[in-house]
């Protein structure tokens, strides 16, 4: 044996050995779907030949005609996937099949409960691809020659999808790659003809070239037993299984909703269905047809900003690339879908794209069809609205900050929980609050938080619970930086009711403002007082008319960042700029009544000292010296207690 024959031994990477043992053993009732991953694999293959045959012609050497053939064995529980598309070298074999390279794997594998029903459904968000074929087989074998290289210059790669696989090189006189699976004994059905073709028309009518598969015989060409035996020695004959004709190609009206389904988990490589999809021709000065989709589940890299991400791009039915980016902005990154345009030239590259004024008119068009099919959606059908919402709603509050052209859209699409919800359910839009505001009110007012518990408990909405006025309640970790991009909608000013001087306008009477006026003048020296203590611990003590219950609060300036935002960049390692609160008292309260006649300084200085540090904590705030408040607390019980 020469060395350029030597077969190498190597093992999987970690992740891939764990992704195959859920792969083998979760996906049981779902067997079928490997020959869809096969034969989607084979067509991307072709894809990139075409696209990269358009620079080199001579990649597609004597054989144009670019297809998918499947062959069976019933007898041995053979099959055999074969296409003549772009192939792979010996470091691309190694790269795609040796290790599972797509970011957010480690986390996939984190949530794993070991329940095999549960984790087969985990496998949806992830995708399943190759792997997919050690559902039905015991060994699998991948022969591959990368186009442009010579026959002997082709790899051979063998796995049972344990612990390692084996590479060596080969001879393969035709371009491409052929997957052969020797089936497991409980999948030998699968090599069955019949049962084949019906896989393939369920998964693969959409694919756009011909899928191939030897002539069934009917039972009127049956031959004799010696008229098989010479036929056995003629060439075998093959004839197309599939439509073989781009989906997106096809109108509308004769489209099933279970081909679109299954178009989807081609292009997506999702085990799931989504949840919306939206098939649009556009013709006039742009000409070009697309096909969007709202997955059901968000995938594991959904939040890495930098993952691939992007429609499938198509130029006169040429496929150009996986990953256009550039047809819909990041806050949308999680629709998938491909794009066939009539008006990019050929010879794009993705610098060329960037810069095509063409494009720019697709994404702003493609986007204001994104938003309408989810504005549809939510419309339509609210309970498949709030699974997207659980799924993909925090990075639709990134759309304020980043489309300014759609912003008005993209905040009617917004779902929060209020004072007004049942539960913890984000169940209102801006839209339907707006609808339910009181006839004087002028303003939609929020309030952010660390938890909804903590934005329920909050003393800020003290006023309007007893005024019946509705609170959006926000505690995601984006909701603040949201907030500082989304002053209004629908001609209507949004409040943070934490921040600045409360003021309620028309939903206030005369005779409580004079009366509000009328205290300040009373209480003067007890807020003077109570700034002595604190110091430069606060940037203002003033009297609030926000509160009923609870004796004083803490605001923020009306141009401070919020606690929430301070979190988050402290967390981030960032410099956070230096901000006091405003510490508020709330005058109808006996304390704060029974503060403006105390006159031991140092019983007044401990009881201003604990009202501060429980208004921190009421807001989540971390005290700055827990010790001194209990020091104070337990000196003020003592007292009591004599």
């Amino acid at each position: 044996m020469t060395a350029k024959n030597k077969v190498e031994t190597r093992g999987f990477e970690t992740e891939a050995k764990q992704l195959l043992h859920l792969m083998i053993h979760s996906l049981y009732s779902n067997r079928e779907i490997f020959l869809r991953e096969l034969i989607s694999n084979a067509s991307d293959a072709a894809d990139k030949l075409r696209f990269e045959a358009l620079s080199t012609p001579g990649l597609l050497e004597a054989t144009p005609e670019l297809k998918v053939q499947i062959d069976c064995d019933s007898e041995k529980g053979v099959i055999s996937v074969s296409d003549n598309g772009i192939g792979m070298n010996r470091a691309e074999v190694i790269s795609h099949l040796g290790t599972i390279a797509k970011s957010g794997t480690a986390n996939f594998l984190e949530t794993l409960s070991g329940d095999q029903q549960k984790d087969s459904q985990l496998i949806g968000q992830f995708g399943v691809g190759f792997y997919s074929a050690f559902i039905v087989s015991d060994e699998v074998e991948v022969l591959t020659r990368k186009a442009g290289d010579k026959e002997d210059q082709a790899v051979l790669w063998k796995s049972s999808g344990e612990a390692d696989y084996s590479i060596e090189a080969a001879v393969k006189p035709e371009r491409g790659t052929t997957v052969t699976l020797h089936l497991k004994k409980e999948a030998v059905e699968f090599a069955e003809p019949y049962r084949l073709r019906g896989i393939v028309k369920k998964y693969a009518d959409h694919i756009s070239i011909p899928v191939l598969m030897e002539k069934a015989e009917t039972p009127q060409e049956q031959e004799s037993d010696g008229e098989k035996a010479e036929a056995a020695s003629t060439e075998k004959e093959y004839e197309t299984v599939n439509m073989a004709k781009a989906l997106w190609t096809r109108p509308r009206k004769e489209l099933k909703a279970d081909e679109y389904k299954e178009f989807y988990k081609h292009v997506s490589h999702d085990f799931e269905e989504p949840l919306e999809w939206s098939h649009n021709q556009v013709e006039g000065k742009l000409e070009y047809t697309s096909l969007l989709y709202v997955p059901s589940r968000a995938p594991f890299d959904l939040w890495n900003r930098d993952a691939a991400r992007g429609l499938k791009l198509y130029v006169q039915r040429v496929f150009i690339m996986d990953d256009a980016e550039q047809f819909l902005p990041l806050y949308l990154r999680f629709i998938k879908g491909i794009v066939d345009s009539n008006d990019i030239s050929l010879n794009v590259s993705r610098e060329i794209l960037q810069k095509d004024p063409v494009v720019d008119s697709m994404r702003s068009a493609l986007t204001k069809r994104a938003l309408g099919m989810l504005q549809k959606l939510r419309k339509k059908d609210s309970e498949k609205y709030t699974e997207f919402w659980k799924e993909f709603g925090q990075v639709l509050k990134e759309g304020p900050a980043e489309d300014f052209a759609n912003k008005e859209k993209v905040a009617g699409l917004l779902q929060f929980t209020t004072t007004a919800s049942e539960g913890d359910e984000q169940d209102r839009g801006l839209t339907e609050y707006v609808s339910a505001m009181a006839e004087d009110q002028d303003k939609i007012y929020f309030l952010v938080a660390d938890s909804l518990k903590a934005a329920r408990t909050s003393p800020h909405l003290e006023i309007f619970r007893k005024k019946g006025i509705e609170v959006i309640l926000m505690y995601d970790r984006i909701d603040e930086w949201l907030m500082g991009y989304l002053q209004d909608f629908d001609g209507k000013q949004l409040q943070d009711i934490a921040r600045g001087e409360l003021d309620l306008g028309k939903l206030e009477n005369k005779e409580d403002k004079a009366k509000q006026k009328k205290v300040e003048k009373e209480l003067k020296g007890l807020l003077e007082r109570a700034k002595d203590v604190l110091g430069d611990k606060v940037q203002e003590v003033r009297l609030t008319h926000r509160l009923t219950d609870s004796p004083a609060c803490l605001a923020v300036g009306e141009h401070d960042m919020g606690e929430q935002m301070r979190k988050i960049m402290q967390a981030s390692g960032q410099e956070v700029p230096a901000s006091k609160p405003i510490f508020e008292l709330n005058p109808d309260h006996p304390l704060v009544e029974k503060l403006d006649s105390e006159a031991d300084e140092e019983r007044f200085g401990d009881l201003i000292g604990v009202l501060f540090d429980q208004a921190a904590l009421a807001e989540g705030r971390e005290l700055d010296d827990p010790g001194e408040y209990s020091r104070r607390m337990n000196k003020l019980l003592l007292e009591l207690c004599q």
